[in-house]
């Protein structure tokens, strides 16, 4: 691979990598009143169908998934942002056997190119973004 191929390739990961944040964190602003569903079931999956349509979203799980990171999506906290999961795209760490959500199949995609790197740098910020949130102005 010549070296000019090398930037071009690092370029277009570079681009990728920008869009699928910028993507995370226009949904993550158009779903800041996400209200918890109810404690129903069978209401919270249709609930859950009614405001997920489309052939995008897999289906939403018909109970409440609890995963890491209170359900924030670990690619957004790596960027710093908190943007909220709903499970229906998951993934389970072999060795910890803890739930990790994500709000996109490409969040989840992106993240298993290098799931230990980004587990590592999601826990680092959420540390930080919780440390803020609880602290008081």
């Amino acid at each position: 691979m010549t070296r000019r191929e090398t930037n071009r390739s690092r370029s277009a990961r570079a681009l990728l990598v920008g869009s699928a944040l910028l993507a995370l964190s226009a949904y993550a602003e158009g779903h800041a009143g996400v209200t918890a569903p109810a404690s129903n079931a069978e209401s919270a999956a249709r609930t859950a169908m009614s405001e997920h349509k489309g052939i995008w979203k897999w289906v939403v799980p018909p109970v409440k998934m609890h995963g890491m990171f209170d359900d924030h999506d670990p690619i957004g906290l790596v960027a710093g942002k908190l943007i909220p999961a709903d499970c229906a795209f998951n993934w389970t760490d072999p060795d910890t056997h803890r739930l990790i959500c994500f709000t996109t199949a490409t969040s989840l995609e992106y993240f298993l190119s290098s799931p230990w790197t980004y587990l590592a740098e999601a826990e680092k910020r959420w540390r930080a973004l919780k440390g803020q949130l609880s602290t008081p102005r």
